[in-house]
């Protein structure tokens, strides 16, 4: 059978206006268990004083939905909300990392904690958390090694040209990585990720030259001149470019 007064409190702690709340959390507080704190934290009037009462109750600050719960209200003080970080789930620093009603310091608190647990992960957990993760999130995953994560990585609304820029140019990524980006219909088309992807030697052939056509003609030069490159590359280059001498086979 339903618990019927409990059930009563917790519709009142939801729905109270901010004086009726302040009486319900001090007069029935031996009452209000979990699931009722619960309720008082989806309150718009629960106020910063009214979190730490519910906070400095030991029965209730052991549950890990009242821990989250105070992370993500905003008027929690920034010093408990510190606290509880480090213990969240990664799904719930995820979602941290991008709550904007949040202070900063919370937010970077969450990706700090969450970066330090990617490497532990496994990729189908990376890929999510790539979906859906804060910018300092991304560029601590765009190193990944796996072609499916920066797959879903390149699927985040949040991630920008300047994330994704070091990752297309560095020496690090592999072919793998590189021919995913390459085959983005929102990515290859944006230019400086294009020349990028056209001066990375690692770059797949394939790749490089169904790119080339959409270079301008001074990159073009500075990829028939780059030593670095297959020989087709900057034959292809050089023949777009329509000037200058033939590049010497190197490689």
């Amino acid at each position: 059978m339903t618990d019927q007064p409990s059930d009563e409190l917790r519709r009142r702690l939801r729905e109270a206006g901010e004086e009726e709340l302040a009486r319900l959390l001090q007069e029935r507080q031996q009452e209000i268990d979990v699931a009722a704190a619960r309720e008082a934290f989806r309150n718009p009037f629960l106020t910063r004083a009214m979190i730490e009462a519910l906070l400095a109750r030991p029965g209730l600050v052991s549950a890990y939905e009242i821990r989250r719960a105070a992370v993500f209200h905003p008027a929690t003080p920034q010093l408990l909300a510190l606290r509880f970080v480090p213990g969240l789930y990664w799904a719930d620093l995820v979602r941290l990392g991008v709550d904007t009603r949040l202070h900063p310091v919370v937010r970077r608190a969450g990706d700090t904690r969450l970066v330090e647990r990617l490497p532990g992960l496994a990729i189908g957990e990376k890929m999510a958390i790539a979906r859906g993760g804060s910018p300092a999130v991304l560029a601590a995953l765009r190193g990944d090694p796996t072609p499916r994560v920066v797959s879903a990585l390149l699927e985040n609304p949040r991630l920008t040209e300047g994330v994704l820029l070091p990752l297309v140019a560095g020496e690090r990524a592999s072919a793998g990585v590189l021919a995913v980006v390459a085959a983005s219909a929102k990515w290859s088309v944006r230019y400086p990720i294009r020349v990028a992807l056209c001066r990375n030697p690692a770059t797949p052939l394939r790749a490089v030259l169904g790119l080339l056509p959409m270079l301008k003609k001074g990159d073009l030069l500075a990829v028939a001149a780059d030593v670095r490159l297959l020989l087709p590359v900057r034959r292809r280059a050089h023949l777009l470019a329509g000037t200058g001498s033939e590049p010497h086979a190197t490689r």
